[in-house]
């Protein structure tokens, strides 16, 4: 068994893939390549949004790689704007058809604003009825078995403490920033208190951190990348990873991360500020 084999188990029972195939600001050609060639070379996961824009071409990469959908896990993204039921169910259905699939596998949240206003604090109680709404939505999905399991995506403790305080559905994991150097502590353990895993987007902090000379001499000492550093690093939290890629060695060494960090060598890493 690799990596590439090991899921964790959600809060509703779902088994969940370990390592997704990020597909974050990728073209629909290349999603339809990247797609392919990781499902055929073990890749189960695969993790996209509505606002990728990419969907299609996800949808042809399954259908390349030959899999059976039951054998894929789909994650998408209801986008940040869309902050009524309404809106909620037509992203949803355009995504469904997209994906050319019956149902799918995790939908997330998006943001828990419209972009535009994600960091500025002085607005975000204005949505948190709205992200209620949202959340009836994805709730209807969900019991109707359109939807495997339903989560959240860039929330703090309040956005999340929000849903858990005015609905009966808990979200299954939290899809946010989290790299060597930037651990969100306080987001991370709540989310740990409650059950709720986390997903580790931007791994390699935006590319930050590949001549980072710290973690270059661990990865020296595994002999490893940078990269596998990085993924691996959230690896051993106990969080989901996103490598993206568009090429095929590197999609390759991404998923290369059967090795084990010492937990002197996790220590020097958690103390790192970058």
């Amino acid at each position: 068994m690799t990596i590439l084999d090991k899921t964790l188990t959600l809060n509703n029972g779902v088994e969940i893939p370990q390592v997704a195939l990020g597909t974050w600001q990728v073209s629909i050609a290349d999603a339809v390549n990247s797609t392919a060639f990781a499902i055929k070379n073990g890749y189960r996961h695969i993790d996209g949004a509505r606002g990728y824009n990419n969907s299609k071409g996800i949808r042809a990469g399954i259908a390349a790689s030959k899999a059976k959908r039951e054998d894929i896990f789909i994650t998408t993204k209801i986008p940040g704007e869309a902050k009524t039921y309404t809106d909620t169910m037509t992203a949803f259905y355009r995504e469904l058809e997209e994906l050319g699939t019956d149902y799918i596998d995790l939908v997330l949240v998006h943001c828990p604003t419209p972009w535009h206003l994600f960091s500025r604090e002085a607005t975000r109680p204005n949505f948190y009825e709205e992200n209620l709404q949202v959340w009836r939505a994805l709730s209807e999905l969900y019991e109707k078995g359109l939807v495997r399991a339903i989560g959240v995506s860039n929330f703090n403790v309040a956005d999340i403490q929000n849903l858990l305080d005015n609905t009966s559905i808990k979200p299954v994991v939290n899809q946010i920033l989290f790299h060597i150097g930037y651990t969100q502590d306080e987001i991370v353990n709540f989310c740990q208190e409650n059950d709720i895993i986390v997903e580790a987007y931007s791994s390699l902090g935006t590319g930050r951190l590949l001549g980072n000379p710290d973690i270059q001499a661990i990865a020296d000492k595994y002999s490893k990348t940078i990269p596998q550093i990085c993924y691996r690093y959230p690896i051993q939290k106990g969080h989901i990873i996103l490598p993206k890629s568009v090429h095929e060695e590197y999609i390759l060494a991404n998923a290369d991360l059967d090795f084990e960090i010492s937990a002197e060598d996790m220590a020097f890493l958690d103390q790192l500020s970058i």
